[in-house]
């Protein structure tokens, strides 16, 4: 810890973050079954009373009085990659064992990253320092990368007060917020990110062997994909000049889906698919959550059920993976949790809730 704190730098490395993470993990071993993908969720009754089941890739069922959702948004993929069949072409979160399957026999020729995110300029430097001799091109539809906005008035909009400010908002100054906020999270880098990924270029171009280009104002209007090459068709928005570029990977860091009614948002998890009816969806299509992050249902006999992570849409920012904001989200709905099991079992002792 003093060798820590004694570092220059203002951020932890990402390997120092994702040891962090993974120690923490390992403190729970004993109450979760990693390595098990959770792929059905239904409604099961038993003595009058019902149920949450949960089905999993193992073949092992659970059943809960209360559920916990929190498996993360589902990947944004933008047309024409959404068409894209071959294994060439794929979103970010499949990065590393794609990569490591698709590289086994050495370095591609060349790699395109498409998006503007945090996610794609540290892909871009990674792929940079991967393969030493792959050219790396980052399309982003904007000018360019952009600063995230760091400012500490800013950063409010990740403390708890401001959860309760937005979650009792209208709908329409909900979104004025949203489009405020955007830059503290999406389509936006890091200072050091954005610094250390120019000295790089700048340091190419002085060696005369550059390989890394951030290309903005780019958007890709058609994908054919080969064998061993995919083929992008882009277009300058500026200029309105086209070309076509061809790549052996194409990694797709457009972001993740929120709940919500825009056209690159969902209604609803997928999880909860053959469940919907038992839920209920405000004016605009989008599944209505509470302030503590339960879902709201049509049934009253239907068990609790909580989102964890999934709610930008109704409580702001900050439920956009915010570290900072974990510990007292998963406290509210802790005590959604115990506030429901004791209404059903109105004998058990609160430190007994099992």
């Amino acid at each position: 810890m003093i060798e820590h704190l004694n570092l220059p730098a203002h951020y932890p490395l990402r390997k120092e973050y994702a040891q962090y993470v993974s120690w923490v993990a390992q403190n729970f071993d004993h109450l979760v079954d990693y390595g098990t993908k959770a792929d059905r969720i239904g409604v099961v009754s038993e003595s009058g009373e019902q149920f949450y089941e949960v089905g999993t890739s193992t073949g092992r069922r659970y059943r809960a009085r209360s559920l916990v959702l929190g498996t993360g948004r589902t990947p944004y993929v933008p047309e024409p990659f959404s068409g894209a069949t071959g294994r060439r072409v794929f979103h970010l979160n499949h990065y590393l064992p794609r990569l490591a399957e698709l590289t086994r026999d050495g370095e591609p020729a060349s790699v395109a990253v498409i998006g503007g995110s945090q996610s794609a300029a540290e892909l871009t430097l990674d792929l940079s320092k991967r393969f030493p001799t792959t050219r790396v091109r980052n399309l982003v539809r904007s000018y360019s990368l952009r600063l995230k906005d760091t400012s500490p008035f800013s950063d409010e909009g990740y403390f708890p007060e401001f959860t309760a400010y937005y979650n009792q908002a209208s709908p329409e100054a909900r979104r004025r917020l949203d489009t405020y906020m955007r830059a503290t999270n999406y389509s936006s880098v890091d200072g050091d990110v954005l610094d250390e990924l120019y000295m790089l270029i700048h340091e190419q171009r002085l060696d005369k062997e550059q390989r890394t280009f951030v290309d903005g104002s780019r958007a890709v209007t058609a994908l054919r994909e080969s064998d061993d090459k995919v083929a992008l068709d882009i277009r300058e928005a500026v200029t309105g000049e086209s070309e076509t570029d061809e790549f052996d990977l194409v990694v797709v860091a457009t972001g993740f889906r929120d709940l919500g009614p825009g056209p690159h948002q969902e209604s609803h998890p997928p999880l909860l698919s053959g469940l919907v009816d038992r839920f209920s969806f405000d004016e605009a299509g989008v599944l209505v959550v509470d302030s503590d992050y339960s879902v709201r249902g049509t049934d009253e006999n239907l068990p609790p059920l909580f989102l964890n992570g999934l709610c930008e849409y109704t409580h702001g920012i900050g439920d956009a993976g915010s570290f900072s904001l974990l510990s007292l989200r998963a406290q509210t709905i802790l005590d959604g949790v115990v506030k429901s099991v004791t209404r059903e079992l109105p004998g058990l002792v609160r430190g007994g809730a099992q």
